[in-house]
């Protein structure tokens, strides 16, 4: 049966696939359509599978607040390039709908959770694998639910930065603040208790060390080495950082005058701790016309 551009049309429509992909599969099964979509997706998960070893460190953060649920969500792709598809960026909203909606566990609970639509997260990440062409990750979710009296308040800078709080009092607009200057500040912890002691220890360490370059006596020292680590402690914590809006005042102040507390955050910002793949094209270049 001859593989016309109209019956390529109508499987690309029906199926998302790539056209190159679609007259391959009308060629194997000689034009019958519905046989061609039935093996499309019988392939689906063996060409997610073999996309699952690619490193995915693009993708877009989806923020979503419901009253006094919020949810933060990274999905991550392989290029920038598909991260501003159509249907990748239906289907980050479709998950965070889904962590909205159903508050699974963790990722392996999300899964196997029904989206609105009908198949599972998982189902649903497979078919845009097979459709994009590249490995599809849901790398991460954060749901935040404001009980007690809390309130919950989020930011979202672009598509690549997501900031949810909680405070206890306050307002949702000031919520709003701080999780704006969160996205801007990166503090690493709410307070100065809060911060890790190997981190602590590591700065203590280098501060010593360019203290004894001073040559000055070790009382004196060692008042340097406090000072520092009391200034580094006001720039890792969030109580500690000057508001973005108005450096002449602490988030701990500012929090304290409107009868608030923070009592968690997050931040995700897109591909972070992500090992990224470095792609030599000169190299790939030179290689290939060496071997001409």
């Amino acid at each position: 049966m001859a593989i016309t551009a109209s019956l390529v049309k109508e499987l690309r429509e029906r199926t998302g696939a790539g056209m190159m992909e679609c007259k391959k599969m009308l060629t194997e099964t000689d034009g019958d359509i519905e046989l061609a979509i039935e093996e499309m997706r019988k392939r689906g998960a063996a060409q997610a599978d073999k996309k699952a070893g690619r490193i995915a460190a693009e993708g877009t953060i989806v923020t979503l607040v419901d009253g006094t649920k919020a949810v933060a969500v990274e999905i991550n792709s392989e290029t920038d390039f598909s991260a501003k598809d159509e249907s990748f960026m239906a289907f980050a909203n479709q998950v965070a709908e889904t962590i909205l909606a159903n508050s699974p566990a963790d990722n392996q609970a999300l899964a196997a959770t029904a989206t609105a639509d009908g198949p599972t997260v998982e189902e649903a990440r497979q078919s845009l694998i097979q459709k994009i062409g590249e490995n599809i990750t849901v790398r991460r979710f954060q749901l935040i639910e404001a009980g007690n009296g809390d309130v919950v308040g989020a930011y979202q800078h672009g598509n690549k930065i997501s900031v949810l709080t909680r405070l206890s009092g306050g307002s949702e607009d000031l919520a709003k603040d701080v999780s704006m200057h969160i996205a801007a500040s990166k503090p690493v912890c709410i307070s100065s208790d809060e911060v890790p002691a190997d981190l602590l220890a590591k700065e203590r360490e280098i501060f010593a060390a360019q203290a004894a370059e001073s040559g000055k006596p070790a009382e004196i020292m060692e008042k340097m080495v406090e000072g520092r680590i009391r200034k580094y402690l006001n720039e890792v914590t969030l109580l500690g950082q000057a508001f973005v809006k108005d450096p002449d005042v602490t988030i701990e102040k500012l929090l304290k005058s409107a009868g608030a507390e923070c009592k968690q955050f997050v931040r995700y910002e897109v591909g972070e701790g992500i090992e990224k793949k470095e792609d030599d094209f000169v190299g790939e270049v030179m290689a290939q016309a060496g071997k001409a």
